[in-house]
């Protein structure tokens, strides 16, 4: 699998990463095995980039994630990637003080084994943390001190990704793409790579609708958030099917279908697209499939996107998705 700059932290990684919320929480019951082996076959098919964050699974994915890299002698060949902040309860801007940012920090390293994080990210905090310099500085901080080796954020919206990259220490920006959440690739993705900030996509396949698999019929357990979450009940509604209604986003999704090349599925196109942007660094669909997760990996192989296919997208998005999520996110 090819291989992608992540900004300036100096870590090259794979287009394919591996994203693991699902081995932590809100997706329905996942047993501890399931989750080490969806880490074990990503590993095996090359990937060497791994996000979590510390409240998936209160800290569950972080361990399950130590334990194989331990069992596959793989510490030095993988990027770790967790993220602090949701841990506060309530979840305020006036939370993410130095004592605390360096407690979630303390707990996340022994979680993950290790005497520095490679890269730390912000959790989605409330927008007014960006405004706040004393945040970036207590990271600046813990980075001398040698907890972190570098950190980032993971935001909601375009308008926060921009306002974080203004900060010099700040490498790299996670964020919600795909072609039911194109906003990114107008303003946001060219000021990121004007200032060689890595890009890390997440909820690439939109929570599922984007697998082309689900119908309007599907229901889904109690625990997971996609039952739970719809309204953002939960957390911000955009986290789930990427703020897409979902009987839309099923419509939509069938229609990309003409769109996707004869030899590979839907979810496979959808990471290929978001991959023609060279402004992305690594894409982290998730799953606790194995077999998912290797045909997650293939498609970095498949050819470029043509322009007919990026007008389909464009036109999918337009007709279904654009008025429910473009101002929004």
């Amino acid at each position: 699998m090819r291989h992608r700059e992540l900004g300036t932290t100096g870590y090259d990684v794979t287009e394919i990463g591996l994203g693991t919320w699902n081995i932590g929480s809100d997706w329905g019951d996942v047993s501890e095995e399931e989750g080490r082996e969806a880490v074990r076959a990503a590993l095996d098919a090359g990937v060497d980039f791994v996000d979590t964050a510390d409240v998936y699974g209160d800290g569950a994915s972080e361990r399950r994630i130590a334990e194989v890299l331990d069992e596959a002698d793989a510490r030095d060949d993988v990027t770790v990637a967790t993220k602090a902040g949701r841990r506060l309860d309530p979840h305020g801007a006036d939370g993410y003080t130095h004592g605390n940012l360096e407690r979630f920090v303390d707990r996340s390293r022994d979680n993950l084994g290790v005497d520095s994080l490679d890269l730390l990210q912000l959790h989605c905090p409330p927008t007014e943390v960006y405004y706040r310099p004393e945040v970036f500085e207590a990271l600046d901080d813990l980075k001398r001190a040698g907890k972190i080796d570098h950190y980032g954020v993971s935001v909601e919206r375009v308008e926060e990704g921009l306002k974080a990259i203004e900060y010099d220490g700040v490498e790299t920006v996670q964020i919600i793409f795909n072609p039911f959440r194109q906003r990114p690739a107008e303003l946001f993705f060219r000021e990121a790579a004007r200032r060689s900030v890595g890009v890390v996509v997440r909820v690439p396949l939109a929570s599922g609708l984007l697998t082309g698999t689900l119908s309007v019929d599907d229901e889904f357990p109690e625990d997971d958030h996609r039952n739970y979450n719809r309204d953002g009940d939960a957390f911000d509604v955009g986290e789930t099917f990427a703020g897409v209604p979902f009987e839309t986003g099923v419509r939509a999704a069938d229609e990309l279908e003409p769109a996707v090349p004869e030899d590979a599925t839907l979810a496979q196109f959808t990471l290929r697209w978001i991959l023609s942007f060279d402004a992305v660094s690594t894409v982290i669909p998730g799953s606790t499939s194995p077999e998912h997760v290797r045909q997650n990996v293939v498609a970095a192989d498949l050819p470029e996107p043509s322009a007919r296919q990026h007008e389909r997208v464009r036109e999918v998005y337009d007709a279904y998705v654009r008025d429910h999520v473009h101002h929004r996110w």
